[in-house]
């Protein structure tokens, strides 16, 4: 498939961007993200999969599809997948898991606002906390409505803000570089008049639901220390205040702190991480 012509962005513009996104494909490929993925929130990819009721011989692009979570269900259920992610560098592992679980799909590097497929190519298409992350949001939701066809199905879920994610991007703020001009922040997504507002009248039967998967933690500082160590994100705002040990130690409180706020306070405890779950249909 080819690329549909867009308007070109000013010279300035598409070099920040390019920087930008260069930052982003950098942050997710530190650490080590596809553990997280398979050790925490793997299951998420089935669900969303459910919720799009994704049939044999459906075309499904799943956009930031980082390991497969959602591609990989998508492929086992008969379709023929696409699995597109700004960071190539998290499809070694994903074709592994692929090859183990018997799934067959393909693999393509793609920027979630500028997709390289044509317009009204895809049945299905989704993204597992994927999608959330690409810094302009209109930019994102306008690809994912233009590459799927009329009367197909999107389907998308975010982290909310109101959630332990989106309270741990809360917490990470004070620390962190500020958002460049025009980003928004990534749990917006999981803000329902948000996205509806992203997709507009190019839908119907517009969708959503809050629902939690739940994440074990022996304790507060378990949870701190294991996304300091996997966890792009927070591995940046680490690195940006490392040089300065008193917002280290800050950071290193409030985030042990939010997790016992969310019930990581001993062995065995868990943590409600909550999402939203849209769907919809194409017009």
């Amino acid at each position: 498939m080819t690329d549909t012509a867009r308007p070109a962005r000013p010279a300035a513009g598409a070099d920040a961007d390019r920087e930008l996104k260069a930052k982003h494909r950098a942050m997710w490929a530190s650490g080590d993200y596809p553990r997280l993925a398979s050790e925490k929130i793997w299951g998420l990819g089935p669900r969303l999969v459910a919720a799009a009721d994704i049939h044999p011989g459906d075309r499904v692009l799943d956009v930031a599809a980082g390991t497969g979570n959602a591609s990989i269900p998508a492929a086992l259920r008969g379709a023929t997948v696409i699995a597109s992610d700004l960071t190539p560098e998290l499809f070694e592992v994903g074709r592994r898991l692929a090859t183990e679980a018997g799934a067959e799909l393909e693999w393509r590097e793609a920027d979630a606002e500028a997709l390289p497929f044509d317009d009204d190519s895809f049945d299905v298409t989704m993204s597992a906390i994927g999608v959330m992350f690409a810094p302009h949001h209109g930019r994102a939701a306008d690809e994912l409505v233009r590459v799927t066809k009329p009367g197909g199905r999107v389907a998308v879920l975010s982290w909310t803000p109101e959630g332990f994610i989106g309270q741990l991007f809360k917490t990470m703020k004070p620390f962190a570089a500020p958002l460049p001009e025009g980003a928004q922040p990534a749990p917006l997504w999981g803000d329902e008049a948000h996205v509806r507002e992203l997709f507009g009248d190019r839908v119907t039967d517009f969708a959503a639901e809050r629902q939690t998967l739940e994440v074990p933690f022996d304790s507060g500082e378990a949870f701190r220390d294991y996304f300091k160590q996997h966890y792009g994100p927070t591995i940046a705002v680490f690195r940006r205040i490392a040089d300065d040990p008193e917002q280290v130690r800050a950071l290193d409180a409030a985030l042990a702190e939010l997790g016992r706020a969310h019930g990581l306070g001993e062995p065995g405890g868990t943590a409600d991480w909550e999402y939203l779950l849209v769907t919809a249909r194409v017009r």
